[in-house]
């Protein structure tokens, strides 16, 4: 399944954005901690480099993602220029309390009352953009909900006189070139719900943990993962939870839901989708296949012009 989601109201805060872009020294880019470049918008990227600024990208969630992985994107995205990489978790408010500071290195001649220093905060939906923004305020200033893309528009608040806070909606890009980053958007609830299948959701993150943290589905669900594929993880969930349908048969739904949810809230335990080297794997294969499919496409057309000259000149 390819996941694509893309609002009316993100298009809008795309230009909304480049244009507040202009007037900011910072960008605070908010990331998933279990999935940073799949959760790292290419938008936002592009926005902030065409105006030469430099960059905070905050893991957060810090707290359900595994540590090994986390400390590989860290030194990954430390190892850019204009840069800093930031793991955390909005619940504890001294990660928190950091965030000024970590700004104030990154544009030191601003952060005074004849410049204030201006930053404004990115991210995707759902990588909690919003409870960062009240926890730095220490008062609620933006709406949180469970479900993606609450906050809609655009919002400037000052922490302090010489610090001036954008809040930004979250936004994803209007097409995901890699199906798995579809795949992990969703699992991880970036994407609202009518735009996937939570029964394909589910077999994928179930195939991802199969490979990485197969100690871990036995760990929560008591069964032993050998020989199973990710529908029979989730198969596996419906037996031991008791979920039927009328008749006797499994009830994959609501296993399903109950899957992602136990992943989504660090039940299942902290875990990582992607780490570096396996981002670059997939972007590997995607080069393959995307080189592949232009070779194809150039012999069917070679093909088809190479008919076409043979028919002019037989009639």
């Amino acid at each position: 399944m390819s996941i694509q989601w893309y609002p009316g109201h993100m298009n809008a805060a795309k230009k909304k954005a480049a244009e507040q872009m202009e007037n900011t020294d910072l960008v605070i880019e908010v990331l998933d901690a279990r999935l940073p470049e799949a959760s790292c918008n290419p938008m936002v990227e592009e926005l902030r480099l065409f105006r030469q600024r430099p960059c905070l990208k905050i893991l957060n969630k810090v707290d359900l993602a595994d540590p090994a992985a986390t400390a590989a994107w860290s030194a990954y995205y430390n190892a850019q220029e204009g840069v800093t990489a930031y793991a955390m978790t909005t619940k504890k408010p001294a990660d928190v309390a950091k965030i000024p500071d970590l700004c104030q290195s990154l544009a030191p001649h601003r952060g005074v009352p004849t410049k204030p220093l201006r930053i404004m905060i990115m991210g995707i939906p759902n990588v909690g953009k919003s409870t960062l923004m009240n926890a730095l305020l220490k008062k609620k200033v933006a709406k949180v909900g469970d479900e993606p893309a609450v906050t809609k528009m655009q919002q400037k608040l000052y922490l302090g006189k010489n610090i001036i806070l954008v809040d930004t909606p979250g936004m994803l890009w209007p097409k995901i070139a890699l199906a798995s980053d579809g795949l992990m958007l969703a699992a991880s609830h970036a994407i609202g719900s009518n735009a996937l299948i939570e029964e394909e959701v589910a077999v994928f993150l179930a195939e991802t943990l199969l490979e990485r943290y197969p100690q871990l589905l036995t760990a929560r669900y008591g069964f032993k993962t050998e020989g199973m594929d990710g529908i029979a993880v989730v198969e596996g969930v419906a037996a031991r939870r008791g979920f039927r349908q009328k008749g006797g048969d499994l009830d994959f739904e609501k296993a399903s839901h109950i899957f992602l949810q136990d992943y989504r809230t660090g039940t299942l335990g902290r875990i990582s989708l992607e780490t570096p080297e396996s981002r670059a794997i997939r972007l590997a294969q995607h080069e393959a296949e995307a080189k592949a499919k232009a070779e194809k496409a150039a012999a069917i057309a070679a093909e088809k012009a190479a008919n076409y000259a043979r028919g002019k000149r037989g009639s």
